[in-house]
C-alpha cells in the first residue's frame, strides 16, 4: 500500500486541529511556515493542504490577509428538472424559497454580441451572428452560489419586448416563460455537467479558492420545431452546492 501524501497528512491534521477547536470558525491561521515547522514539511506541503481544505469549504483564503477558518456555511441544494420552470418565476428563486434561503441576482446584458464559435455551435448559428449575451451571479442570503452566462440569438427576440432578459414587463421570469411570451414553446432543454477547476475570475466571483472544483454545466433550450434558442454556462462550485436532478415520469 502506498504512504498517504504528506499534503494530504498535513490537511488531516489541519482539520483534526478545527474539529477539536484549536482554532474556531474566523481565526486566523498561523503561517505556513510555521505549520510546517511544527508539522515537519516544507512550505509547499501546507500550501497544498491549505488549498484542499479550502476547496472543501473548511478554510478560506483571503488575499493579502492570510488562510481563516471558514464559517460553517450550509451547502445549498440546487435543483435541475424540466418541471421547475413555472408562471411565478425563476427556477433559482424557487429553489433558495424551498430551502429558506433569500435569493438575488446581479446582471449584465450585452445585446448584438458576435457568437464565438462553440457558442455558434450549439445554437446552430454562424460564427459572429449577433446574440444577447447576459451573465449573472446567483446569490443565496447574499452569498454567491452559482454563476451562468447566457446567450440567445438576437434574430429569435430582437425587436420583441423579451430581448433582454432582466428589462421589460417580463424581466427574470425564466428562459421558457419569456419565450412562450413572443410565441416560441421550449419543448427541452440538453444539460451536459463536468466537474473542472475553476478559472480566476470564478474564483474571485464565487469566493472560492483558484483551481477550487466547480460544476460546469452546458444548457441548451430547444424550441418545439427542434431550434436551439438559448445556451448557457452555469458555474456552481462543489464545495458549496451539491446539484441534483429531477427526471419526470411520463405515464
Amino acid at each position: 500500500m502506498s504512504e498517504q501524501p504528506p499534503y494530504l497528512r498535513i490537511a488531516d491534521e489541519l482539520r483534526q486541529r478545527i474539529a477539536e477547536h484549536v482554532w474556531e470558525p474566523g481565526d486566523r491561521l498561523p503561517s505556513r511556515a510555521q505549520i510546517g515547522q511544527e508539522c515537519g514539511v516544507g512550505e509547499n506541503v501546507v500550501r497544498r493542504a491549505q488549498e484542499l481544505l479550502i476547496s472543501q469549504g473548511v478554510l478560506e483564503g483571503r488575499a493579502g490577509s492570510g488562510t481563516y477558518v471558514a464559517e460553517p456555511r450550509e451547502r445549498v441544494r440546487v435543483v435541475r428538472s424540466s418541471a421547475r420552470e413555472q408562471p411565478s418565476g425563476s427556477p433559482f428563486r424557487q429553489d433558495m424559497k424551498a430551502l429558506r434561503l433569500q435569493s438575488d441576482w446581479e446582471s449584465r446584458t450585452d445585446a448584438k454580441v458576435p457568437a464565438p464559435a462553440e457558442i455558434a455551435t450549439r445554437l446552430g448559428i454562424a460564427e459572429g451572428e449577433p446574440c444577447v449575451r447576459t451573465t449573472y451571479e446567483f446569490l443565496a442570503d447574499g452569498k454567491p452560489v452559482q454563476l451562468s452566462t447566457s446567450w440567445e440569438p438576437y434574430a429569435v427576440t430582437g425587436g420583441t419586448f423579451v430581448v433582454l432578459p432582466e428589462g421589460g414587463p417580463h424581466a427574470g421570469a425564466g428562459v421558457v416563460n419569456r419565450m412562450a411570451e413572443i410565441g416560441v414553446t421550449i419543448s427541452h432543454a440538453v444539460e451536459q455537467p463536468e466537474p473542472r477547476h475553476a478559472t480566476a475570475e470564478e474564483a474571485s466571483l464565487l469566493g472560492i479558492q483558484k483551481a477550487a472544483l466547480v460544476t460546469h454545466i452546458r444548457r441548451t433550450y430547444y424550441s418545439d420545431d427542434g431550434r436551439p434558442v438559448e445556451t448557457a454556462d452555469i458555474v456552481v462550485p462543489a464545495a458549496h452546492c451539491e446539484i441534483v436532478y429531477e427526471i419526470p415520469i411520463n405515464r
